[in-house]
């Protein structure tokens, strides 16, 4: 079986995407984030959402574009790596 064992876990997005959805205000909820998001045709429910902000799931680049969307940022945004 496949061990990452890079810093970044399985994504480098999942920590700003945790932040970006705790920046929003109204506060939004994994489960509201999970429903926005398949309101974008997006299928993930708020376990997959919690994986990714933890860093245990990979993101695929469609779903890296759809958290963009909603977050209204770019894709490079959330690739963002801070030193």
């Amino acid at each position: 079986m496949f061990k990452n064992k890079n810093e970044f876990k399985n994504n480098i997005c999942g920590k700003r995407i945790a932040e970006l959805r705790y920046g929003l205000s109204p506060y939004v909820s994994q489960r509201a984030l999970a429903e926005k998001l398949q309101l974008c045709g997006l299928d993930l429910d708020k376990n997959a959402i919690q994986r990714i902000e933890s860093g245990q799931r990979f993101v695929t680049d469609i779903e890296l574009l759809v958290f963009a969307k909603i977050f209204n940022v770019t894709a490079d945004e959330l690739l963002q790596i801070e030193s």
